[in-house]
């Protein structure tokens, strides 16, 4: 025998139905990748909390490498992450003409979104490269440039220079440094080490210069000084959130959610972020939700 439901019956089943697909949709997951650095990894949780939060579900893949993490990008392995805009233009677009920060900025959101890319409103936050030295080193006191930097490496001085792995390989690291000012470092001088080492070897005296972000918290903790860029070698990286526009079709308010976000940071915002973890040791995961409630967005 078949009941019929009464009509009221079945439009609260209809609703209810509604309701859980509406909520399957809006509780879908979403990957979010991250380098293998502090802000980085501030910037890849501060980005779970804040869309956890809006009821996303969010599988966090952060530590990785620039090539790896701008992979899984495009082949979809990841669905967003956090870049900066002189990275894409040189790295990934290989254009080494120099360009305004304005223009970097158009220029990668034009070539990356031809690839599926789309580049969001971009911060306040430039953290682009920077040389730093320490005080009371016999060895780089007098310099005050990158050519200062470059006239000692000509005259042969043994400067040792702290970087990452991937700084000497990269057209906008060492390689294109050393075209601009027309200078050598040599294997010799070169130290590779992870990004979050070159600080202590820079106070230990095991290195002479280090490439540091130019948003550290630990340049000012450390009475650093960050030699002059004087012929202007190193773009502009504004620091931005870029997404996979097929996940941004399916997920549209990812837009305004991620602009909230990117409209709140600076050079000295990110510096105090990076400094609560790098100086004051605290986890990056309360510093992450700290920061997030103080700018309202929790």
């Amino acid at each position: 025998m078949i009941s019929i439901l009464p009509k009221r019956a079945i439009a609260a089943l209809c609703m209810a139905a509604s309701f859980v697909l509406s909520t399957t949709a809006f509780a879908a997951t979403l990957t979010v990748g991250g380098k293998d650095f502090t802000e980085q990894f501030l910037l890849a949780e501060m980005t779970r909390q804040l869309l956890e939060s809006k009821g996303y579900t969010i599988n966090k893949k952060d530590g990785m490498g620039t090539n790896i993490v701008r992979a899984a990008l495009e082949n979809g392995q990841v669905d967003l992450y956090w870049e900066y805009t002189g990275t894409s233009l040189v790295t990934f677009n290989k254009v080494t003409e120099p360009l305004s920060p304005e223009a970097t900025y158009a220029r990668v959101k034009e070539l990356d979104g031809a690839k599926g890319l789309v580049w969001l409103a971009p911060s306040k936050a430039n953290n682009t490269y920077a040389l730093a030295i320490r005080p009371g080193n016999a060895k780089t006191d007098g310099l005050k440039t990158f050519s200062d930097l470059a006239a000692a490496y000509k005259d042969g001085k043994p400067v040792l220079l702290g970087a990452t792995a991937e700084f000497p390989k990269r057209e906008d690291g060492l390689i294109g440094l050393e075209k601009k000012y027309g200078f050598k470092a040599g294997r010799a001088n070169l130290r590779p080490m992870e990004i979050g080492l070159v600080y202590n070897a820079l106070a230990a005296g095991d290195i002479d210069v280090a490439t540091v972000g130019a948003t550290d918290g630990r340049i000012a903790a450390m009475k650093l000084t960050l030699l002059k860029d004087d012929k202007g070698f190193f773009p502009n990286y504004a620091l931005a959130p870029v997404v996979r526009q097929a996940t941004l079709d399916a997920h549209p308010d990812l837009k305004a959610t991620l602009e909230s976000l990117s409209a709140k940071l600076d050079d000295t915002t990110m510096q105090e972020l990076n400094g609560e973890v790098d100086v004051h040791k605290k986890a990056i995961e309360d510093v992450a939700k700290d920061y997030l409630k103080k700018a309202g967005l929790l």
